[in-house]
């Protein structure tokens, strides 16, 4: 029994391992955060004053001196005179984990435990620590001086000379719209070997405006959207789109896409996480060898070093540490030696994008605004507390704002703002950027920071939290009871983060009375903004591709998230579409509402008018039977070959919805989407057909076996670690689901590009007639009307 039980035993140990580590780390770095706060005459805060001792070659004690502070020839000194605030917190912590690790005297504890309890990499971690610490001491000739003197260099980083502004305006870059013309060039020829068209034939204005998005997800989302957009580029479907965009796996999905370690082919992306991820991105001796061995630990190191060096205020956190150890085990290729400087900028995949020869990538991020200071009285103030009144107000005012980087831009739809990409990490004032004491400014911020930040899910709120464990408790004695206590106080849990978001420069600072009104008082006066998981929001960037400019035609989603009937994150759009006024949405689309399932069930048993509670529980039982065969309607149609009723069926590996460009005169309500039946396709060559959507749900399907995204272990948004052969199911899963909707999705492309170019046909036809009738009206007809 025990011998069955010990794999399960042992995720689970290592999963509380974790977590327990994660908690300790959190605690200490808020323990240390309030206690580092010793004024010094230079205006400097200084950790208090440690020395390092070097004993026989071994770090005895380890704290930290200040420059001044007279300590012998055998005392280490961490930083200079023009070291800043961030850069001795973060020194001081790793001094203190140095001597936290150092002082453990292995040899007094019995050797047949030692070798039992703990293991060989563990009595490594002082000798990788110190080395750390050399790495990162500021003395000449150190690593972290010589990165800090790259930061000056403007042969390396060519952005330090120039100035940054906030670009404010709702219209997109200017970089943008040269891409979009350019990209249309390859779009044009694309289409034409997609659909099997002359390309001769096709006008460039006909041709669909395709983007394609994947999903949050962790590695799950990751490895499965590489599987799916690897399809769509065999198909001839990716080389049609214009924009791809992503949320957490996603957005590593798109940053390795573009990096040197694919080359943007997909296919190499697959044997590189075959090569990369079969190691947890956290155990210690590789993550160590990589942060304390040339070249790799520049590559990850530099942006950590110009970030707390170059902003006095910037904060080490657990979401730097994060995007650290995701750059180290996913930016770096097999052998470790060929790293690549330039896959450090986002703004450098402009090398890939600005001649038009591949989509461009949106990479999104959302900040929680909670403005409960914002309502408070003086009275409230003064005490820190609030009312129910106040708490009740700011409760209905918290939302989260959406951030999107590009290669070109970072930008914020709801201030109508961003900067360019290259200026990211920079502080702003008043609309322009804030240089540094040389008149230079900081180099761009680095992929690692910005990795972490894409996919830090773990800053969720307590109410996210509770959603993915909630699954997992369910059977527990008093869960009911404790389920309705707390989605009472859901409202409560929503507004906080056990763990802080990674921060940036604020780059609206004194822009009051510049942005829109509806933007938030706090959005002028903060100095950073807090970032993090765009998942939090919405687990699908649907709403990136909707900003006006972009005018998307045909939106194709692949849905790897792990709660895709119980969020239906795409019916989440709606609300959004309603508020911005976005006009052809396919309202109402999505995953059929349970809601909607009871209620009906609820009138079928009105209308049975049950003379008894056992007819009553007869009629439930059997609504809910039928319920139960509606959902597998779907998937066992698409398997036969058949057609379903989309009035009744379950979604299934492939779904079309149609919004629609009409207004309702009678009703406030934007009219309903229509759910396209597949052999149907003349619903989206109507006139005032909308946007188009292309649904593809990361499901089991049988033609793969072994592997099942609700049921696999290895799936969790929490496992980071897939063996190649876990790779190759998942890809195979994602491969084979996409053959599943290939050609209904061909026919629904070649159907938007029909209606385009009749409409094109119409539109022509109608200018010929009134330069007709105008002609025979000065050859005096005076019939013509």
């Amino acid at each position: 029994m025990i011998t069955r039980f010990r794999p399960r035993i042992g995720k689970i140990c290592q999963r509380s391992v974790v977590l327990a580590g994660g908690s300790i780390l959190i605690y200490e770095l808020n323990k240390r955060r309030t206690i580092l706060r010793t004024e010094s005459a230079s205006g400097v805060d200084w950790p208090p004053t440690h020395t390092i001792e070097i004993k026989g070659g071994k770090a005895g004690s380890s704290v930290l001196q200040k420059p001044d502070g007279g300590a012998d020839s055998k005392t280490h000194s961490w930083f200079g005179d023009d070291d800043n605030a961030a850069w001795a917190l973060f020194s001081s912590s790793i001094t203190a984990a140095g001597a936290s690790i150092a002082s453990v005297e292995w040899s007094t504890i019995g050797d047949t435990i030692t070798d039992y309890i703990i293991p060989e990499w563990a009595k490594a971690l002082p000798g990788y620590v110190k080395k750390l610490q050399l790495e990162l001491d500021m003395a000449p000739g150190s690593l972290a001086d010589e990165i800090w003197q790259e930061a000056d260099d403007a042969f390396v980083n060519p952005e330090i000379t120039r100035t940054a502004h906030v670009r404010i305006g709702k219209e997109l870059c200017s970089e943008e719209k040269v891409f979009q013309e350019r990209r249309r060039v390859y779009t044009t020829q694309a289409l034409a070997r997609y659909l099997e068209i002359p390309e001769a034939d096709i006008d460039p204005e006909d041709v669909p405006t395709i983007a394609m998005c994947g999903s949050g997800g962790g590695l799950r989302a990751l490895v499965a959207g590489t599987g799916s957009y690897l399809s769509a580029k065999e198909a001839g479907l990716f080389d049609c789109v214009t924009y791809t965009a992503g949320v957490s796996g996603s957005c590593w999905l798109q940053t390795l896409y573009y990096s040197s370690v694919s080359g943007q082919r997909h296919d190499r992306l697959v044997e590189h996480l075959k090569r990369r991820i079969g190691v947890h991105i956290a155990f210690p001796p590789s993550a160590l060898n990589l942060l304390t061995s040339a070249p790799t630990n520049k590559f990850l190191l530099s942006g950590l070093v110009e970030k707390l060096r170059g902003d006095p205020d910037a904060e080490f956190g657990i979401v730097d540490a994060y995007g650290l150890l995701l750059a180290a085990r996913l930016l770096v290729p097999r052998g470790e030696l060929g790293v690549e400087a330039r896959d450090l900028k986002l703004s450098n995949q402009r090398d890939s994008i600005d001649d038009g020869s591949h989509p461009l990538p949106i990479y999104t991020a959302v900040r929680h605004e909670i403005p409960l200071e914002e309502y408070k009285s003086i009275k409230e103030d003064v005490t820190g507390t609030a009312s129910e009144a106040t708490k009740e107000k700011a409760k209905q005012e918290s939302w989260f704002q959406w951030f999107e980087f590009t290669p070109y831009e970072f930008w914020c739809e709801e201030l109508d703002a961003g900067i360019p990409t290259w200026s990211l990490g920079r502080k702003f004032s008043n609309g322009v950027d804030v240089p540094r004491s040389n008149g230079l400014g900081l180099p761009e911020l680095r992929i690692p920071q910005l990795l972490g930040i894409f996919g830090s899910a773990f800053c969720a709120t307590l109410s996210h939290y509770y959603k993915e464990i909630r699954p997992l408790v369910k059977g527990l004695t008093g869960f009911g009871g404790i389920d309705s206590l707390i989605e009472e106080r859901n409202d409560d849990l929503f507004k906080v983060h056990p763990i802080g978001p990674a921060s940036i420069p604020n780059f609206a600072l004194g822009l009051e009375g510049h942005l829109p009104p509806t933007c938030p008082q706090s959005i002028y006066t903060l100095t950073h903004l807090q970032l993090m998981d765009a998942g939090m929001s919405n687990n699908l960037p649907i709403y990136p591709l909707l900003r006006p400019g972009r005018d998307v035609d045909i939106l194709i989603a692949f849905d790897a998230s792990a709660d895709i009937k119980t969020e239906n994150w795409l019916s989440v759009a709606d609300g959004y579409a309603k508020q911005r006024g976005v006009k052809g949405w396919p309202v109402g689309l999505g995953w059929p509402k349970e809601e909607a399932s009871k209620q009906q069930t609820q009138q079928d048993l009105e209308a049975a008018q049950a003379s008894t509670a056992q007819e009553a529980a007869g009629k439930v039982a059997e609504a809910r039977e039928q319920q139960r065969k509606d959902e597998n309607l779907t998937q066992e149609a698409v398997a036969a070959g058949t057609t379903v009723s989309p009035a009744s069926a379950d979604l299934g590996y492939c779904t079309v919805w149609i919004g629609t460009t009409a207004e309702r005169s009678s009703s406030p309500e934007s009219p309903t989407s229509k759910r396209v039946n597949p052999n149907a396709d003349w619903e989206l060559m109507t006139p005032d057909a909308g946007i188009a959507v292309i649904y593809f749900p990361f499901l089991p399907n049988p033609k793969v076996e072994g592997v099942d995204p609700n049921t696999s272990d290895f799936m969790s948004t929490w496992n980071f670690v897939y063996t190649p052969e876990q790779i190759d199911k998942v890809v195979a899963l994602a491969r084979a689901n996409f053959e599943e909707g290939k050609e209904q999705t061909k026919r629904c492309v070649r159907a938007v590009y029909e209606r385009k170019r009749n409409a094109r046909w119409a539109r022509e036809g109608r200018e010929r007639e009134k330069l007709w009738r105008r002609r025979l009206k000065s050859d005096g007809n005076h019939f013509a009307w």
